[in-house]
């Protein structure tokens, strides 16, 4: 059974960092590829950061790029999302997905969603 669980939400202030992270079991890590999305009141579910099986090539939406970093560890089965200069716009529930085929930026296309794990930046 394929498990997502993400950590590493909650309540920052404008400007500040967080770093989420998703650990995974069940699957075979490094033949995933792993993305982060997330979803806020009232709107569809949007695309954030993907990676690459081995980490070498990421992808990020226009309105997270040179703030978020997303990264991952295949010893350990997590991805993560470093998160800097955050705005209120960033507050959302963000999720983990992952898939054996392609970092598409479309979630439809991911297999397995972690539950989601809340962000909220106060301004």
């Amino acid at each position: 059974q394929v498990q997502l669980v993400e950590s590493g939400g909650g309540l920052v202030q404008a400007g500040g960092s967080l770093r989420l992270s998703c650990a995974a079991s069940g699957l075979t890590f490094n033949r995933h590829y792993m993305a982060w999305f997330r979803q806020a009141p009232g709107k569809e579910r949007e695309f954030v950061a993907a990676i690459s099986w081995s980490g070498s090539i990421k992808d990020y939406s226009d309105s997270v790029k040179g703030r978020f970093t997303i990264s991952r560890d295949n010893a350990k089965n997590t991805v993560y999302l470093q998160m800097n200069s955050l705005k209120p716009e960033d507050t959302a529930v963000y999720y983990c997905a992952a898939d054996p085929t392609s970092r598409s930026k479309n979630p439809r296309t991911y297999d397995y969603w972690g539950q989601g794990t809340q962000v909220t930046v106060s301004s």
